[in-house]
């Protein structure tokens, strides 16, 4: 009977000790299991939106200069990078066969005008002979018959329409002249324009032949110091926002390879119309103007571009990460757990149902427009709670808070830390 009085009172006793160190047990494991939230701050601040974008550098205008005579090329006068006025001389075609037809053309000329003289002469002959048969048939009629007058009067038109064709064969010479001339002129290859030697494509002693198309010499690229142009494929999703910021005139931002630390500013000059489509994606080109004045843009250049579609100064931010945030449901608490599945959400219901391939256009733009709309997490014990919030513009950081219930310096749930080991 003493035994089992003994381990009654044993029994007891640990009864009270275990539950008096229940309480602080229980509540060390609920501290210990609770879930390390990782937050992120609400912060205040400027917002760039932004559109990016991969483009080629290249001079405002290339002249691609050939040739308009054929021959071997004698001497060049420019190199690769050569910077070059309107008239300077960059190369010469050997001369010798265009100043032989300019020589032979000279000659003929000067037959041709011989020619002229000589039927001005004979010309004159047979009005005289003319002016003398008249005077003789006033003075007696029978001196002359009607047929010898006729032969002194279509002698004298014969020589008239002789001298003509005389006239005319120095006009045909006189042409025939300028063009050989101009001839040896093309073989002086002149720059026409103020601008940089980019590319030569000939060598001395290199022959030309100009009869079916005309070779090309050289490229000069006009004002590369002044401005290059960027050529950018811009997808069609986002043609819209690039026309919105050329109205504006929101500055682009670049980058090129060959200065990774410079950043470098230029304006948007001319969105073309004319649509590339390639693998179903349909792109339009976009001009960026930029200055150039240190060369360090040269033609070919490949620019990683950020247009700024959109910025405002001095708004709510919230971090996207936070945005980006979808917590497990058992981490949500129970009376929250509708909005994961948005059946007490009828905006989500309408933009699901919007959004679906039978919607019509305008339920789709309403969908659309309504897809600001989203939900972030704030701690709450061991659980997170939601709050709706409308969004705007967003960069690769932050998005603006266009309306809804958080405030700066507010700690938002990004994810959960794992366990210190």
């Amino acid at each position: 009977m003493s035994t089992l009085l003994r381990f009654a009172v044993v029994m007891v006793a640990l009864g009270v000790v275990g539950a008096a160190a229940y309480s602080p047990v229980a509540s060390y494991w609920k501290a210990r299991s609770k879930p390390n939230f990782r937050e992120v701050e609400v912060t205040r601040g400027d917002i760039a939106s932004v559109v990016n974008a991969t483009g080629t550098i290249q001079p405002v205008l290339k002249v691609a200069i050939g040739s308009f005579v054929s021959g071997p090329i004698t001497a060049l006068h420019v190199q690769f990078n050569t910077q070059v006025k309107e008239g300077d001389l960059m190369a010469e075609i050997d001369p010798r066969i265009y100043k032989a037809a300019v020589d032979r053309d000279l000659a003929v000329l000067a037959t041709r005008k011989a020619e002229v003289e000589r039927s001005k002469a004979q010309l004159q002959q047979a009005i005289n002979d003319e002016k003398r048969a008249r005077a003789l048939r006033e003075e007696n009629r029978n001196y002359l018959s009607d047929s010898e007058m006729d032969q002194f009067r279509f002698n004298r038109m014969a020589l008239e329409a002789a001298l003509d064709v005389a006239e005319a064969n120095v006009l045909q010479a006189q042409a025939n002249l300028e063009n050989s001339e101009l001839n040896l002129q093309y073989t002086k290859i002149l720059s026409p324009v103020d601008g940089m030697v980019i590319d030569r494509k000939i060598d001395p002693g290199q022959t030309l032949a100009a009869q079916f198309q005309t070779p090309e010499l050289f490229v000069v690229a006009l004002d590369m110091r002044k401005k290059m142009f960027i050529h950018a494929n811009v997808d069609e999703a986002d043609i819209g926002y690039i026309r919105e910021a050329q109205q504006r005139g929101s500055p682009v931002e670049f980058t090129v390879d060959a200065y990774r630390e410079d950043l470098f500013d230029g304006m948007i000059e001319e969105v073309r119309f004319n649509s590339t489509t390639t693998q179903n994606v349909v792109t339009y080109p976009v001009i960026v103007a930029a200055p150039n004045p240190d060369l360090k843009l040269l033609p070919g250049m490949t620019a990683t571009i950020s247009f700024q579609i959109e910025k405002l100064e001095d708004v709510i931010q919230i971090p996207n990460s936070a945005l980006r945030y979808y917590p497990d449901r058992s981490l949500v608490r129970e009376v929250d757990r509708d909005v994961l599945d948005g059946a007490e959400d009828p905006d989500e219901v309408e933009t699901e149902q919007a959004t679906s391939v039978d919607a019509s256009a305008a339920d789709q733009a309403e969908a659309r427009r309504a897809n600001g709309r989203r939900h972030v997490w704030v701690a709450d014990g061991h659980y997170v709670k939601p709050i709706e919030v409308e969004i705007g513009i967003s960069d690769h950081r932050y998005t603006q808070l266009v309306s809804g219930d958080l405030k700066p310096e507010q700690k938002l749930v990004s994810g959960i830390q794992a366990a210190a080991p």
